[in-house]
């Protein structure tokens, strides 16, 4: 059995000695949201690949880095580039960089992603995510780490309600329709078919991605509070029944970046009060 913890140690001295930066808030950046922090103030950049034992993120728009600075004054790690279940990493691999900077002492993982929207098909639509559903294995399988948390975490409110109605104040501050539901985790790389977007619909998803649920499972498992949002990047398939072949993930941002960077930088603000 792999001994989890032992590679976790050993990629945290790694990471430690590359920077001394304690931060209170994780912010992990959805495909094509990598803008979506201009303005913060950088103070260290760790790559992935210079962390022993850490998997590095092979996707196009994923950088695949740690940056350490102040979002709003906040003391924030950011995961500019997550890594997916899809490019063959196992479920514990993916949640490294989330276990890593909640050891660097993060209280709080805000995630972000893009999704196929189901209940919400508007491209550009920007959902508050409630709860999640997961058809990825867990990233909790195999030996417990019991420095990071119990055996069989509770997942009762794994989205902080509290932390969640910091967002809703903020959207609604500033007009932006911010929608509430379900985000389903698919394994990917293919999109799912209509058949499987009509089950996620049944199952009470309202959008769908291949990222975010396991992350906020290691998340809760070490006591983390979590917020979340995913910004409508298409239709989930047969939803309007057109192709899916040109989706482009930066649509996101480009339709709806005035509005995520608000909701991150004053989200990211008002949570560093209460936390």
């Amino acid at each position: 059995m792999t001994d989890i913890g032992a590679i976790l140690d050993k990629a945290f001295k790694s990471l430690r000695a590359k920077t001394d930066f304690c931060p209170k808030v994780l912010l992990t950046l959805g495909s094509g949201l990598g803008n979506a922090i201009d303005g913060m103030d950088i103070i260290d950049i760790v790559d992935y690949r210079d962390i022993e034992g850490m998997p590095v993120s092979t996707v196009r728009g994923h950088k695949g880095r740690y940056l350490f600075g102040y979002i709003s004054g906040v003391p924030t790690c950011v995961m500019q580039g997550r890594i997916h279940y899809y490019e063959g990493y196992e479920p514990w691999q993916c949640v490294m960089p989330t276990r890593l900077a909640g050891m660097l002492g993060a209280k709080v993982l805000f995630a972000t992603n893009v999704s196929g929207g189901i209940t919400y098909p508007d491209k550009g639509a920007i959902m508050r995510i409630v709860d999640h559903i997961s058809l990825v294995p867990s990233p909790l399988r195999g030996g417990n780490c019991d420095s990071l948390g119990v055996r069989f975490p509770d997942m009762t409110k794994a989205y902080d309600e509290r932390l969640g109605s910091v967002l809703d104040a903020v959207a609604q501050r500033h007009g932006i329709d911010l929608k509430k539901g379900v985000y389903i985790q698919m394994q990917g790389p293919q999109f799912e078919t209509a058949s499987e977007v009509r089950m996620a619909k049944i199952l009470g998803a309202d959008v769908v991605g291949m990222s975010t649920a396991i992350e906020v499972i290691a998340a809760r498992h070490m006591g983390l509070k979590v917020v979340g949002m995913s910004c409508v990047v298409n239709a989930a398939c047969g939803v309007t029944g057109e192709s899916l072949d040109n989706v482009v993930e930066e649509d996101a941002f480009r339709i709806s970046g005035d509005k995520i960077k608000t909701l991150i930088f004053e989200g990211i603000k008002d949570i560093g009060e209460i936390i």
